[in-house]
């Protein structure tokens, strides 16, 4: 996430990304030795499919399900149309990482989240899309399992009260 809030820029652009060589991450690491499978939503599943796009930048592989109801399907790659399905589908036991400020909104407006890690990268977008909109309000409590920084990104991990 951008230092503003923003997971994506303007039209779900995330090639400010690029570029970004953070070094090692000991968070990111213990994520993806826990990692049982990842669910990403229809606009996080369209970069993932290309040859620059793996999950984590190839360092993963494993299931994947994409929420979607309108998307072709691609070598490992998982459809599924709701989000509750595509939840429970993945749930194991290690840990299942929600790629998409959109899905996560709705797996925490769902009930189906139980943590939050945010990587915060020294940048700042001005617009996008943000980690957590709610238009009119709402609070969501969150506890803190976890606040580090490698190199120039701070993680933030947190779980939900």
């Amino acid at each position: 996430m951008s230092l503003d809030g923003f997971v994506a820029g303007p039209a779900d652009d995330m090639t400010w990304l690029a570029g970004l060589h953070a070094g090692p991450n000991p968070v990111v690491e213990r994520l993806l030795a826990g990692l049982g499978a990842v669910v990403m939503g229809h606009n996080t599943y369209a970069p993932a499919t290309t040859a620059e796009g793996k999950v984590y930048g190839g360092q993963w592989e494993g299931p994947i399900f994409v929420v979607t109801r309108s998307a072709e399907p691609a070598p490992g790659f998982t459809l599924v149309d709701d989000l509750g399905k595509a939840v429970r589908a993945a749930a194991g036991d290690g840990y299942v990482a929600v790629l998409g400020a959109t899905t996560a909104r709705r797996c925490l407006e769902a009930g189906l989240l139980d943590e939050v890690l945010v990587h915060v990268a020294p940048i700042l977008l001005g617009d996008g899309v943000r980690l957590f909109d709610h238009p009119g309000g709402t609070r969501v409590r969150l506890e803190p399992v976890e606040l580090s920084s490698s190199g120039p990104i701070g993680n933030f991990w947190y779980r939900v009260a």
